[in-house]
């Protein structure tokens, strides 16, 4: 997934506070991020955020979720 420092993500599971969104202050094999309702900062790994991720925001436009490997060239087959 293309998820850069800066971005805004959108998670299927809450915060304890109740928000879902997270602003995203590192990124690598481990992610930083921030909660928008409390604060308070988390670190998860890439694996489990990636797994989590609803929508990614930068800016005002919402980023595609596409998977890390995913083929370009829409061929499937494997021979």
């Amino acid at each position: 997934m293309d998820v850069q420092v800066g971005d805004v993500i959108q998670t299927k599971k809450q915060h304890p506070c109740g928000a879902n969104r997270f602003d995203v202050l590192r990124v690598g094999m481990d992610f930083k991020i921030r909660c928008q309702g409390c604060g308070r900062e988390i670190m998860l790994p890439r694996v489990k955020i990636e797994k989590n991720i609803r929508k990614i925001l930068r800016g005002d436009v919402v980023v595609p979720l596409t998977p890390r490997n995913a083929s370009t060239t829409g061929n499937t087959s494997h021979v």
